[in-house]
């Protein structure tokens, strides 16, 4: 995504500035770019005199960062249908690979097993 301020050369204000296309006929051949403060329009975006910022420091270093928790552990997937390994879902409905019922992703069974790569890492 492109910077949408500009240091406007006609008010001598930062603002924001609205890219709007230029059609010949049906065919879009360029763009125009309008400063929203004084409706002053660039002709291209080479014209446009964008506003530059300097980067933000970064504050905290990579070791004072949060750390992301772990959401789910082990015992946390319990025997769900869905990370079963007979859990078969289609566009239509969801059914069980043993029985033939029709389930819902978080239906419990007893003849549970878990899917290769689901679950907890």
């Amino acid at each position: 995504m492109r910077n949408l301020e500009i240091n406007c050369r006609n008010c001598g204000k930062t603002a924001l500035v609205r890219a709007e296309p230029v059609y010949e006929g049906f065919r879009r051949t360029g763009e125009v770019f309008v400063c929203l403060e004084c409706g002053f329009r660039y002709p291209s975006e080479a014209e446009t005199p964008f506003a530059v910022h300097e980067a933000k420091p970064d504050v905290f270093t990579a070791e004072e960062k949060r750390k992301a928790p772990p959401i789910f552990g082990e015992e946390d997937f319990g025997h769900s249908c869905r990370w079963c390994a007979h859990y078969v879902v289609n566009p239509f409905d969801q059914r069980c690979g043993l029985t033939g019922k029709t389930v819902d992703a978080t239906d419990v069974c007893f003849k549970f097993l878990r899917k290769n790569g689901s679950g907890a890492q």
